[in-house]
């Protein structure tokens, strides 16, 4: 676990704890919340800072307003939502700095709570210009981030404010992220496999190279396995590919046999004759290979055995990427067995992890999510972790004196 100082190490009584948070939910056109799993990620934290007597002042963005107001990105619903699923009213201000927020805080009693209006209406916050820091920190004694999915983001609001405040801290949903994403990665049970998924190598390489050095299985699926199909010589007909990965590809696959490495590939796979839902499909061997002008969308039933029957036997598995277009039904079979094989695989005993991203939205529309040990809520910052990248918001975090 990296040495930061954690918010049960501070005393919040009659405090005023500025605290980030992603709550970047999705909305309808009436302005609904479609999702609200990283409203409900962020409870612990804010009920900790209730309990123990601070003022909770909660800032996030949502979408992206490019540094002007957008109505339809207002954090307004937010705060509807909040107060109903917490319990506790949830005072909601139209704006993050200034006169009448400062205030609004001045007057908060303990145990109340805040939300600021979406922080990227202003375009300060992206650019982390030091006046808006500023600005932001003279509205809080404490500082606490709780937003994984923005940590890779040199930000106002995730970065540039700690230097504006007494002291700053993460929050429970940030301390379990680091402890899944990283202590179980760096030190896993045995037998450790990844599976790697999505459209590009390239998205990846950095996880791969850091990856390939801790597990026993490494699975290649999605977009992605494409190249090192054609990299082995098969037909991959209009299938996604990357030129310029194709000697990487290469690389990788000398590389796993020289360390023992179990790499599997999709040895059969799903192809149609157009990227559609109505298309014409067949499965194919990967020797096969799919004819000019169709596309390998999916993982075949054979490799979809190979690669459940390795999860079924490991201790610690780590998912990150569909294995192929799962947004449509027809070729979605193959993610959708390995959500069930890792929730399977869950309930013997295995530490389970989706890395965010469209893997966790896969993992959502299996109906699994609570059968695995963590999903994350962070897609970009969870890829950035995995590769060994420390992230800034976690850096700008004073160390703990444990």
């Amino acid at each position: 676990m990296i040495n930061k100082k954690f918010i049960e190490e501070i005393n919040l009584k009659g405090k005023h704890v500025l605290t980030r948070v992603d709550f970047n939910v999705p909305l309808n056109s009436e302005l609904k919340i479609m999702d609200n799993g990283r409203i409900s990620a962020a409870l612990p934290t804010i009920r900790h800072i209730i309990k123990h007597g601070g003022k909770v002042i909660l800032m996030s963005h949502l979408g992206r307003p490019l540094g002007e107001r957008v109505e339809s990105l207002s954090l307004k619903p937010v705060a509807d939502e909040l107060s109903k699923i917490l319990g506790e009213r949830v005072y909601f201000i139209q704006n993050c700095v200034g006169e009448v927020v400062e205030n609004k805080i001045n007057s908060m009693q303990n145990g109340e709570v805040i939300l600021l209006e979406n922080l990227r209406f202003q375009k300060a916050e992206t650019m982390n210009e030091i006046e808006f820091c500023k600005q932001l920190g003279k509205l809080a004694d404490v500082f606490i981030n709780d937003a994984f999915g923005t940590l890779h983001r040199e930000h106002a609001s995730t970065v540039g404010v700690t230097q504006f405040v007494d002291e700053s801290a993460i929050g429970y949903l940030i301390q379990k992220e680091l402890q899944f994403l990283g202590s179980n990665v760096t030190n896993p049970k045995r037998p450790f496999t990844a599976i790697l998924g999505g459209a590009k190598v390239s998205d990846k390489i950095k996880v791969i190279e850091r990856l390939i050095d801790k597990v026993e299985t490494l699975i290649i699926g999605g977009g992605m396995a494409c190249t090192f199909l054609k990299a082995k010589g098969y037909k991959i007909g209009a299938s996604i590919l990357e030129e310029d990965s194709i000697d990487y590809a290469n690389q990788l696959i000398r590389k796993a046999k020289e360390k023992n490495t179990d790499l599997l590939l999709p040895i059969d796979g799903v192809i149609a004759d157009h990227f559609d839902k109505n298309a014409k499909t067949s499965i194919v061997s990967s020797e096969a290979g799919a004819p000019k002008g169709w596309f390998i969308l999916d993982i075949g039933p054979k490799s979809t055995e190979v690669f459940c029957k390795a999860i079924q036997s490991s201790r610690t598995i780590l998912w990150n990427g569909p294995m192929g277009a799962f947004e449509i039904d027809k070729f979605s079979r193959g993610t959708m067995k390995i959500a069930q094989s890792l929730a399977e695989a869950t309930s013997k005993g295995a530490i389970t992890i989706i890395g965010g991203g469209d893997s966790a939205s896969a993992i959502k529309k299996s109906g699994l999510s609570e059968r695995i040990s963590h999903v994350s809520t962070g897609g970009g910052a969870s890829l950035k972790f995995l590769e060994g990248t420390m992230l800034p918001g976690v850096n700008a975090i004073q160390q703990s004196n444990l």
